[in-house]
């Protein structure tokens, strides 16, 4: 994966001196489609991979927000659809060679803790990694981090905290947990709920990790946020379906809306 011929390709487009990358997770896009300014289709940039699942749908727009410069990629890649984890994290080293200082990444996932329900949104203390691998396997990309990376505060403490000041100003009661990532594409068993509860996990997805993980790497300062779109399997009596997901995210854009671009209104670099 030639990151730095795709960053170039951006920067020919008109994107470029980036502060802050936001990925907009299945059903979340919407924000993308609010916000005014440059926008690029994946397709336009050879070599981009391009998404294939429902409500991600393969563009970037970079706005300014306050007096930031906010790149937001519009539907990510995963490692179920048959992406490799150089191309699954391909958005924090694009933004780290655009120029950006934050990564700000959201998700929909299931509720696992019991006092979570569909439609919370939850502030990512700290993740597992529980998918087999590790973007970081292979020859080390030096030019964006050293070998052995520190993951002791992998979620800034400092933004979270910020985050959560915001929501109390907003009105949005905010939850706090651990994110557990699994590859997908099934949803995950009754047991192995139990395992991720046991293991201390609050909710559970098939994304983010990897791309925290780079982002880190290449010392970007990170937030993420999961909408919590279900209650996981085991949890809820009804069956799993990404309907289900994207209909909860649609019910809760308007304060996750809200929510983001305050923050990004607020945040100082």
């Amino acid at each position: 994966m030639d990151y730095i011929n795709l960053s170039t390709q951006i920067k020919e487009k008109g994107i470029d001196n980036i502060d802050i990358a936001v990925v907009l997770g299945s059903g979340l896009g919407f924000l993308a489609d609010e916000v005014k300014g440059k926008t690029i289709e994946y397709g336009e940039i050879k070599g981009f991979p391009k998404p294939t699942v429902e409500g991600h749908s393969g563009k970037m727009v970079l706005a300014q927000i306050g007096n930031k410069n906010v790149l937001f990629f519009q539907g990510r890649f995963h490692f179920y659809e048959g992406y490799s984890m150089k191309e699954v994290v391909i958005f924090p080293r694009i933004a780290k060679l655009l120029g950006a200082k934050l990564y700000l990444v959201t998700n929909a996932a299931g509720g696992i803790n019991s006092e979570f329900k569909p439609g919370d949104l939850m502030v990512i203390k700290d993740h597992l990694n529980l998918m087999g691998t590790n973007p970081l396997i292979g020859k080390n990309h030096s030019e964006f981090g050293p070998r052995f990376p520190d993951m002791t505060d992998a979620y800034s403490p400092n933004l979270r905290k910020l985050l959560f000041e915001i929501g109390d100003q907003l009105g949005i009661e905010l939850q706090s947990g651990v994110y557990a990532a699994l590859t997908g594409p099934s949803y995950e068993t009754p047991a192995e709920i139990k395992m991720l509860q046991a293991l201390g996990a609050d909710a559970v997805g098939m994304s983010t990790v990897p791309e925290v993980i780079a982002a880190r790497h290449a010392n970007l300062k990170v937030l993420g946020v999961s909408c919590i779109t279900n209650l996981a399997a085991g949890v809820s009596e009804n069956p799993l379906s990404h309907e289900e997901v994207l209909e909860t995210t649609e019910k809760v854009k308007y304060h996750f809306g809200k929510l983001i671009m305050k923050f990004l209104e607020t945040v100082e670099l």
